[in-house]
């Protein structure tokens, strides 16, 4: 397409008429990949005589255009943009970047950091050249050169290593002529906002180029005090006046504040990372030394001398103001530092600091204009980064935590006297922000308070005396202060009872006060009195009442701390739930359609909605666990979570995924049967398996383990869709990925061994596929934990049916290969005697149920050389496993025996009980039917790959699933599967006693006394259970 051609094509996909609109759009994507298309955009970008409209079209296209195919996303992808088409580009783009307008040069900034980010430097080398030369020229130039070279430098901001190599040569090439531009700039009287705009893009140049370490030729102490003079010039002088909005919100975006601010981004940048001593290593040392000793004191004072404006009601940006205090609260602990802040700790504590944490108009602002924004502000963990109160806090926690002798008794005086002078004044002269600031003081340090004397004795009394009388103030903000501040203290020991329970009747009153910040403190606040509640009862009468709060407040707003106050009722009550379930369910669901539509209406939005909606999906897992032993609810509840599920395994579930694994995998493990709907789930996952959701395929697992084991029939009987079929579809297109690592298929292999496990002699047509994907892996398998996976499918494989396997394995003729690499897997010990392979108890069990089986084939199939090796190899097993389980056994006895008369922490609680529940061998637990449902997480996390396989510990099945093999007993297996040997074939029997040393005979009878131990055991265990 011509150049007027594609001008009038550009001009009708700006048409009012949608069919005009959408011809314009067909006709650009048909020719998008014909050559000169994309020189032949930028060409109408760049001229001045164009219609304005048009070549902002043009620059969105050629943008989008430049971002999806200037380089191949997948290797092996042909390229969509011939080279020289590129090179044209290249060589046009950086003389048009500073000439055309702004609104034109951010979309053609954006494709020059594609460029770059693909072709610099190899395919590029000239680029470095020319921000050199042009950096030596005049203007426009130069403002092209410094604008190129940000976005050069920040191609390396984060890379570290061989990486960042290209960078030295930048610095090297540019560092100079920018010292050089930036000493003239500073050099310049009453200098335009322009010159700022130049200035801060030198500063973000600098800051790209140190930011993870300084670069060699800033070692120089000459060269580095040129650039430390021109920072510290900008750091002193004052911000002009002159030219200075008014606005606010323009004010601290203005050109000279933001020099101000990524000046001191870059000082304390340089102070906290390269200027202490004691993160550095030896050859940076001297650097740090030099940092300190000639600038880290200068800069304070400059810092102290900006903080000045607070004090005399001068302007400071939040940011210029929240950077400064980081640099202070990093000089605490630093003696020489602390020694030059020391003589005006006062004024900063008291003056500058304290005020900081008041309330104020801007607060009073948003709190009457759009509390829902104060709201978000208040619990929004980016605002805090970027918070003036929150690095005020940080300063007063850092000093009392570093330098307390002195200073927190000085601090708590302070407050004191400000609770003194409030309670004393009548109410119109009540310094209420003041008070709110003392209240927020005395919440942030609270966990220095709880454990320093005389104070940690004086909470309770402080509580009652300033805290408690707020809960009715007449201002608001102050009862939410006051609900906030008694959350902060929930925990500590109520001497007496009925101020816990004072404080947690307020909260609760709080739950419906007329102002939204006052209601979302105490739901806040009430999550810590539930947590310290010792007595339920006094929670329990309002429980209804309560949650009815809850939803009316997640109507109205979408906060992710809501819903962890909810996690924790539910967490708390458990079964009692029960009455409540389907209703929370009900409200969960709707709450995170909610959020989702607000997180999807506004991409440019804060992620609270986003936050908001996984908290939603958590607190319904959470829900789910606590009436896990009423399986008759779940049928009730599908119905509500179903359409979640639906829509959210999908590509638009991707920020929730997890969570939403974790319901459907409560959903098929709880329900009495999984329902035809929860059947429809399964293509959902396998499809997002395959497209895009490979990271979580340990997550994964879990639901397939739950459809294949517990709706084995469906399983196997369905051919619409084929589920084995799918199955294998996938698990050998991952298992013949070259591209994937070891860690990453481990999910593969463990979902063989549930099918095999759970359709014994239903699947011998996927004997044969499944063992060559198994054993093609395990030849190029590095990672000894994969390599036990793979070899615990063969294993499983043989229980499932040994003469159908070992055929199969002489088929393939890898028999020997195979069984050659596992008896040298078993023989390989550490340095503690203990199996270096095939870890975990269970590992040992497949193995002994595997090659146990393999001692039931007639002679044909297995000669006297090779059952005697199996015979042997299999003792010796079961005596590994049973020292193993002996141990694990000795070690829970003494962890039950450590937790007498103390009171377990709640989350060690949930691992005890899944270590034990989730025992796979029949004798390490109660009977299947007794069990417990664990954590779905802790469900997972049994899947998950062990990072540990150089450990000398073995690992213990703590959260392994529960599978068929659970109830075999592989002593009692053994021993049968040798008795009928012996019956069937006396004189192969006695021939394989007689080759047997005294050592092995030994082993065989110890076996079969611990066999017949186990049967006398198990049959007591099934009488207690029925007796139960």
């Amino acid at each position: 397409m011509d150049l007027p051609s594609l001008t009038v094509v550009l001009r009708a996909a700006l048409s009012p008429n949608p069919d005009e609109r959408k011809a314009a759009e067909e006709s650009l994507n048909q020719f998008q990949y014909m050559p000169q298309h994309l020189v032949r955009l930028l060409q109408i970008i760049v001229d001045g005589t164009c219609d304005m409209a048009v070549r902002q079209v043009a620059s969105i296209h050629f943008k989008n255009f430049v971002a999806k195919n200037w380089s191949p996303h997948e290797s092996g992808e042909p390229q969509k943009i011939s080279e020289s088409d590129k090179c044209m580009v290249r060589e046009n783009i950086l003389g048009f970047i500073v000439q055309v307008p702004p609104l034109l040069r951010a979309q053609l900034g954006e494709c020059l950091k594609t460029i770059i980010h693909a072709d610099y430097p190899e395919q590029w080398p000239s680029l470095l050249h020319w921000i050199k030369c042009n950096l030596q020229l005049q203007d426009l130039q130069v403002v092209g050169a410094l604008y190129v070279l940000r976005v050069l430098s920040r191609k390396y901001e984060f890379k570290s290593d061989e990486e960042r190599i290209p960078l030295y040569l930048i610095v090297e090439q540019t560092f100079p002529h920018l010292l050089s531009i930036f000493n003239k700039l500073v050099q310049i009287a009453n200098p335009s906002v322009e010159v700022a705009d130049l200035i801060k893009l030198i500063c973000k140049i600098f800051w790209s180029s140190i930011y993870l370490e300084i670069p060699k030729q800033l070692f120089d102490p000459n060269a580095f005090n040129a650039w430390m003079v021109l920072f510290l010039n900008i750091l002193e002088r004052p911000v002009p006046l002159e030219g200075q909005p008014s606005d606010p919100e323009l004010r601290k975006s203005w050109g000279w504040w933001k020099v101000k601010k990524w000046t001191i981004h870059i000082l304390n940048r340089l102070y906290t990372r390269f200027g202490d001593l004691k993160l550095q290593k030896p050859e940076s040392k001297a650097f740090a030394q030099m940092f300190q000793k000639n600038y880290a004191g200068k800069i304070l004072e400059c810092h102290l001398q900006l903080l000045n404006a607070i004090r005399t009601g001068g302007y400071l940006p939040d940011r210029v103001i929240n950077l400064i205090l980081q640099y202070l609260s990093s000089s605490i602990p630093k003696n020489s530092m602390y020694q030059l802040l020391q003589p005006q700790l006062d004024t900063v504590l008291f003056e500058i600091i304290f005020p900081l944490m008041c309330f104020n108009d801007n607060d009073q602002k948003l709190w009457n204009e759009d509390p829902h924004e104060y709201v978000r502000k208040g619990y929004d963990i980016i605002e805090d980064l970027y918070s003036p109160r929150t690095a005020a806090m940080d300063f007063v926690s850092e000093l009392v935590r570093k330098r307390g002798k002195g200073n927190l008794h000085k601090f708590i005086q302070f407050i004191v006297e400000i609770f003194r002078r409030y309670d004393e004044a009548s109410v119109e002269l009540k310094p209420y922000r003041q008070k709110d600031g003392a209240l927020l003081a005395i919440g942030a340090l609270c966990d220095k308070l709880k454990q320093t004397e005389p104070y940690k004795s004086e909470l309770e009394r402080m509580l009652v005396q300033h805290v408690f009388p707020e809960f009715t103030s007449c201002v608001g903000h102050l009862r939410a202060k006051a609900a906030w501040v008694a959350g902060q203290y929930a925990h500590i020991n109520f001497q007496d009872p009925n101020n816990f329970r004072r404080a947690l009747h307020s909260v609760v009153s709080g739950l419906h006060d007329p102002e939204l910040p006052v209601r979302v403190d105490s739901v806040f606040a009430l999550r810590s009195f539930v947590e310290a509640c010792k007595d339920l009862n006094e929670i329990r009468p309002i429980l209804p009442q309560l949650l009815d709060e809850f939803f009316k407040l997640m109507n109205e707003v979408e906060n992710e701390d809501l819903v962890f106050t909810l996690e924790t009722i539910v967490d708390k009550f458990g079964e009692e739930m029960a009455p409540y379930a389907i209703g929370l369910c009900q409200n969960l669901a709707a709450a995170f359609w909610r959020c989702m539509d607000t997180s999807e209406a506004d991409d440019e939005a804060d992620d609270s909605g986003a936050l908001a909606a996984v908290g939603c999906l958590r607190a319904i897992s959470t829900i789910l666990e606590s009436v896990s032993r009423l399986p008759h609810l779940f049928v009730q509840i599908e119905p509500i979570l179903l359409p979640i599920m639906r829509r959210m395994l999908t590509t638009d579930g991707q920020d929730v995924f997890e969570e939403v694994l974790e319901i459907v995998s409560y959903m098929t493990f709880v329900s009495p049967t999984i329902s035809l709907e929860m059947w429809s789930l399964w293509p959902l996952i396998m499809e997002a398996l395959h497209d895009w959701a490979i990271d979580y395929f340990e997550n994964i697992l879990v639901p397939l383990d739950n459809y294949i084991s517990r709706g084995t029939a469906h399983f196997l009987a369905c051919k619409d869709p084929d589920y084995q079929q799918n199955l294998w579809n996938i698990l050998s297109s991952i298992m013949s990925d070259r591209n994937m690592e070891d860690n990453d298929i481990e999910p593969a292999p463990k979902l063989i061994e549930v099918v095999f496990q759970n359709c014994k002699g239903q699947v011998d047509q996927w004997v044969e596929p499944y063992l060559r994907v198994t054993i093609d892996r395990l030849r190029r398998t590095e990672k000894p934990r994969l390599k036990c996976l793979l070899i615990q499918v063969i294993a499983d494989a043989l229980y499932y049916n040994a003469s159908l396997t070992l055929g199969t394995l002489h088929k393939l003729g890898v028999a020997t290969e195979v069984f050659s690499l596992w008896f040298q897997m078993l023989q390989q010990v550490k340095k503690s005697g203990l199996l270096a392979n095939f870890k975990r108890e269970y590992d040992k069990k497949v193995c002994c149920l595997g090659l146990t089986s393999l001692l039931g084939l007639p002679a044909d199939q297995l000669p006297g050389e090779a059952l005697e090796r199996v015979f042997k190899a299999t003792l010796d097993l079961l005596v590994s496993y049973k020292n193993q389980v002996a141990e694990s056994n000795k070690q829970n006895d003494v962890d039950d025996d450590d937790m007498d008369g103390l009171e377990a922490d709640e989350e060690d609680e949930e691992e005890d009980d899944s270590d034990r529940e989730m025992g796979v061998d029949a004798e390490d637990g109660d009977e299947a039917d007794s069990l417990k449902l664990q954590k779905l997480a802790a469900e997972a996390r049994a899947f998950q790959s062990n990072d540990f396989d150089d450990l000398d510990d073995d690992f213990t099945d703590d959260e392994e699933l529960q599978s068929p093999i659970d109830e075999v007993d592989p002593f009692i297996f053994f021993v049968e599967t040798v008795h009928a040997m012996q019956g069937s074939n006396p004189t192969r029997f006695q021939t394989l006693m007689q080759t047997l040393d005294f050592h092995y005979q030994a082993l065989a009878n110890g076996v079969a006394r611990h066999a017949e131990q186990r049967r006398v055991e198990i049959e007591k265990e099934k009488l207690d259970s029925t007796a139960k």
